[in-house]
């Protein structure tokens, strides 16, 4: 668990991770969240606050008496959501720092491209 931020919200996030993943899939079962405080050794209410953050998303519902279950296009509203988050957290500072650096859009392309070029080069030499 990352101590920065609160249980519940990764709780959240590791069952998103699972469904973009595809180990969770949609209309499929979650475990609950007496499951997930068990796995996770937390307590109860913590897992089920970071269940019902999903519900109130619309990623998750409920059948009384059955369980959780991942919403059909759940994948797409999280995809979707993380994009406007990634540009919000990445793509716009990351454009703002490039502007006072003087580096041209052109410029900026090429330096990511360079980048993804040496990844995708190291990923190789490792394996």
């Amino acid at each position: 668990m990352d101590e920065g931020r609160p249980i519940f919200q990764q709780i959240a996030e590791r069952v998103e991770n699972d469904i973009l993943s595809g180990a969770l899939v949609e209309e499929g079962q979650v475990p609950s969240t007496n499951e997930f405080a068990m796995f996770y050794r937390i307590n109860p209410a913590t897992a089920g606050k970071g269940v019902n953050l999903l519900v109130e998303q619309g990623i998750l519902y409920k059948r009384r008496g059955i369980g959780m279950f991942v919403a059909t296009g759940a994948r797409e509203r999280i995809t979707a959501r993380r994009r406007e988050l990634f540009v919000l957290e990445y793509v716009a500072p990351m454009l703002a720092e490039a502007a006072s650096l003087g580096i041209e859009p052109d410029q900026l392309g090429q330096l990511i491209t360079d980048q993804l070029t040496a990844g995708r080069l190291s990923e190789k030499e490792t394996r």
